[in-house]
């Protein structure tokens, strides 16, 4: 793992390059650990795929002290399994007007319609990351037989709620927004409330399964 700047009042945590179960419990387990026991200056840690943004006053804490106080702590995260992640089921209407790119996710992979359903469908995923937007899950990973690449031109407009694909990565977009991925289907689910405690319905750990509906 390494300790690198992230901006005047941030570091991060980056533990690998690659989209992995293992790298992803690793970040959340310093990310408990941190929150736990916040060092001098802490303000939050923001744990994604392989990586923890920690986010500081620098006011109260230098980048330098911060990341020796962290680097102290990590043998200790190590023991951490932090807080078990939950299983969510999403209903979701495939195709029509709700995934409008369900046919061309078939044609490229030279299936029907049916099987990108079946596959998206037939596999848990994990909640590695939030972003880009609030309550945005970025999950993983999307079996090998259905994967394929982002649009060409993003839509300046996507539905909320709208399903959606990119190389081995699925999301839900909690709100309408532009977009490049491609859309396979959509909920009803409400992943972004800022009414409610916590505001997202998904947080990093968490597992998603997709059940088809009418």
């Amino acid at each position: 793992m390494e300790i690198v700047p992230f901006g005047d009042s941030a570091l991060l945590l980056r533990f690998g390059e690659e989209i992995s179960p293992v790298l992803s419990a690793s970040a959340r387990r310093v990310a408990v650990v941190l929150e736990a026991e916040p060092p001098a200056g802490f303000v939050e840690a923001v744990p994604s795929y392989a990586s923890v943004a920690v986010h500081f006053d620098p006011a109260l804490a230098r980048a330098e002290d911060l990341a020796l106080e962290i680097a102290r702590r990590l043998g200790r995260a190590t023991g951490e399994a932090g807080p078990p992640g939950r299983l969510v089921e999403v209903p979701v209407r495939y195709g029509g007007a709700d995934g409008p790119d369900l046919p061309d996710v078939a044609r490229l992979r030279g299936l029907s319609e049916a099987e990108v359903v079946a596959a998206h469908s037939g596999v848990e995923y994990l909640v590695y990351a939030m972003g880009f937007m609030p309550g945005f899950p970025y999950l993983g990973v999307v079996p090998e037989a259905i994967r394929v690449p982002r649009l060409d031109s993003p839509r300046p407009a996507v539905p909320a709620g709208s399903v959606g694909i990119a190389g081995a990565q699925a999301g839900i977009y909690p709100a309408a927004t532009p977009g490049g991925w491609r859309l396979i289907g959509r909920t009803d689910l409400r992943l972004f409330d800022p009414a409610r405690r916590p505001p997202a319905t998904l947080a990093p750990g968490d597992r998603v399964r997709f059940v088809p509906c009418a």
